[in-house]
């Protein structure tokens, strides 16, 4: 497996850091990986999920999303992220015929945006999404409110996180709404312990995917958990065998 850093730039001019993880005897399959809020393309766990992957045989392509760490533009939380998604699968799709596009967290709803754009994704998995626009009210919660919602915690996230927050927001369609509209199998993974996003969110998003399947993994976390590799791995197998069917 070799690694190699590269640059793709979105439809509305942001340029993004990228990396591939190139397998040693490739499938015909790139698999792009879209993070989590405050994430990056080089956080270790997604840099276990890119690796267990190209070990697969699948070519890999993480980047750093708009307003996060390497990239320029400003964060959206998953709104305009779907343009990240959109420059990375034809970066992909330069390089495999079969493109699966996997978020987590932030990058899942992004994903979800995406997909419902482009039937010809040969899968979609998504990790730790919501749902609905509804989350638990706790102190990871809170926090993440107040990082995204007040000006001086969009300075914090600035300064300590490496996150540029945009000030401006619409109403995006949920979660829940974008799942009814994929055509492509869509795999829906999340941890059973996930104390960010209940599981529950994750039964709604599998029900109403008109090719969908529904993974509930034990002792798995929030996103790209130490945990989320194998079931990462399942999931993306389960979407070629079934856009193959």
């Amino acid at each position: 497996m070799r690694m190699s850093a590269t640059t793709i730039a979105t439809a509305d001019g942001v340029r993004l850091a990228a990396r591939w993880w190139e397998a040693a005897r490739p499938t015909g399959t790139a698999v792009v990986l879209a993070h989590g809020f405050t994430g990056s393309k080089d956080d270790p766990k997604l840099e276990a999920v890119a690796e267990a992957l190209a070990a697969r045989g699948y070519e890999v392509l993480a980047y750093d999303a708009r307003g996060h760490h390497a990239s320029e533009g400003v964060c959206t939380l998953g709104d305009l992220e779907r343009l990240d998604v959109a420059a990375a699968v034809a970066a992909a799709r330069e390089r495999s015929e079969r493109v699966v596009a996997v978020g987590a967290s932030m990058g899942a709803i992004a994903v979800l945006r995406y997909a419902t754009e482009d039937p010809t994704l040969a899968g979609v998995v998504s990790v730790s999404s919501p749902a609905l626009w509804r989350l638990p009210r706790n102190v990871r919660t809170l926090l993440a409110t107040a990082l995204t919602r007040t000006q001086l915690g969009r300075r914090v996230a600035a300064r300590r996180l490496r996150v540029r927050i945009s000030p401006h927001w619409r109403d995006p369609d949920p979660p829940r709404v974008l799942a009814a509209r994929i055509r492509a199998p869509l795999a829906v993974v999340h941890g059973r312990e996930d104390r960010f996003v209940p599981p529950s969110e994750a039964v709604l998003l599998a029900a109403v995917a008109p090719n969908g399947r529904l993974f509930l993994v034990p002792g798995m976390g929030h996103a790209f958990d130490p945990g989320a590799a194998p079931a990462v791995l399942e999931a993306v197998a389960w979407t070629l065998t079934a856009s193959a069917a």
